[in-house]
């Protein structure tokens, strides 16, 4: 199966801070196309979603009812809401790649600063999203065309508001507007994310690149 490299490039997909002279442009202003206005994703939804990198996550996730198509003025939100979401938790996750193994007293103190940070986060992740209000864990699969949810997930209808929550920073949830394309023998069901524009898209792939590369790391401990 071919795998999609990552993104590259200098261009900053995380951030998407838009100023309110480019709000006025509407969803143009993230290049998110007008969602389509049938009730059936195209096929190529799904061999898009098999052809790209995607990652296998157990996370904290739940779902909502949503009308389709979405409106211009939700994906809008939703970029903006997830556009901030990216960034924080790439910078959370980045950090200690940056850090290397280099054993100088320096990296030393950049060690223990990046341990008390992590206690920071975990602290207000508590506070604001306290572990007996998240919703369950759940086994799924997903990359930027879409995702492979238990089919609890997915409402009469097909057409969700799908919420992930990574332990990084789990009080912001990324939020993805998404339509079921088909069911699988396994009873898993794909949903097909709508439109949400080239730079979101390439942030997703960074996301769904860094755990991938973080499991291959792991599983190579593991084995030596």
């Amino acid at each position: 199966m071919p795998v999609r490299s990552p993104p590259t490039g200098s261009r900053d997909g995380y951030r998407l801070l838009i100023p309110d002279s480019r709000k006025a442009a509407g969803v143009a202003a993230f290049g998110i196309p007008s969602p389509p206005r049938s009730h059936t994703m195209t096929i190529s939804s799904w061999d898009d979603f098999e052809q790209r990198l995607s990652s296998e996550e157990s996370l904290h996730a739940d779902s909502e009812p949503l009308d389709w198509p979405p409106s211009q003025a939700l994906l809008l939100r939703l970029a903006e809401r997830n556009a901030n979401t990216l960034a924080a938790i790439a910078a959370l996750e980045e950090r200690r790649a940056d850090i290397g193994e280099d054993d100088s007293p320096l990296m030393q103190e950049m060690l223990r600063l990046d341990a008390k940070l992590t206690a920071m986060v975990d602290i207000v992740n508590h506070l604001l999203v306290p572990a007996g209000t998240l919703p369950p864990r759940q086994s799924l699969r997903f990359n930027a065309a879409g995702a492979l949810l238990p089919a609890m997930l997915v409402p009469p209808g097909g057409a969700v508001l799908l919420r992930l929550r990574f332990d990084a920073c789990r009080s912001l949830p990324l939020e993805l507007a998404a339509r079921a394309e088909r069911q699988l023998d396994d009873g898993r069901v794909f949903v097909a994310f709508a439109p949400q524009g080239e730079m979101l898209g390439d942030a997703i792939e960074r996301l769904v690149f860094r755990h991938h590369r973080r499991k291959v790391a792991e599983a190579r401990q593991l084995a030596g």
